[in-house]
């Protein structure tokens, strides 16, 4: 258990601290740093700025349990990938009728994202890159565990998952799926991303865009 570590102001605040654990990519070639849309654009901002490295979205979504939102069930990565945690299916019995409505909406809820934040542009062309793919932080780790999968599927080069927070069961995960872990903290007991962040308000479609615009005029 981490005694020492109490949580970051806000995003910007992780950003800049995970930036500063990645610094051994400044200077490298082809690194793209991709954000999981919300929270973790204001991160990935942070980190593309200190290397100098491009940055984009890969578009993933979290499969909420019915009634119970903030828990994933599994997560979609475009049109073809699914992460399914079959611990909290089958933990809480749901249905598979229950699991396609839920993939249904949040299907539709990706294609609203790619028309707001693309304005339908295809994805960032990743075959060759080193892709360091960034989010607020990893409870369950679906939505991560989706973009990896979805990455290798694109042939990346390399997958860099990076988190300022995340469940350290969650990570172990995490680590046999991407090349490589960065996970600044690890705390013990872990309910929630949001636990260890005091402005942990969520990210607006408006913030998501003004740092998108921002990064490409650097």
């Amino acid at each position: 258990m981490e005694s020492s570590f109490h949580g970051f102001a806000n995003r910007a605040e992780a950003g800049k601290i995970l930036a500063e654990a990645l610094s051994g990519y400044i200077g490298k070639n082809n690194i793209l740093v991709l954000a999981l849309p919300r929270g973790g654009v204001p991160v990935a901002y942070e980190v593309a700025r200190k290397l100098s490295a491009p940055l984009d979205l890969w578009l993933v979504r979290k499969l909420g349990v019915p009634g119970q939102e903030d828990l994933a069930l599994g997560a979609l990565a475009g049109k073809n990938i699914r992460v399914l945690n079959d611990d909290i299916i089958n933990l809480l019995n749901i249905d598979q009728s229950a699991i396609d409505i839920v993939i249904a909406r949040e299907q539709a809820e990706l294609g609203r994202r790619n028309r707001l934040y693309r304005q339908d542009r295809p994805p960032p062309d990743i075959k060759g890159k080193t892709t360091i793919i960034i989010d607020d932080g990893v409870a369950t780790g679906a939505t991560m565990r989706a973009a990896i999968a979805s990455l290798r599927q694109a042939d990346a080069t390399q997958i860099i998952a990076a988190v300022p927070v995340g469940a350290v069961s969650t990570c172990r995960k995490i680590e046999q799926e991407a090349d490589e872990l960065i996970c600044l903290h690890t705390p013990e007991p872990f309910y929630g991303v949001g636990q260890w962040y005091i402005d942990f308000s969520q990210t607006s479609d408006e913030e998501v865009l003004a740092l998108l615009a921002s990064a490409a005029t650097r």
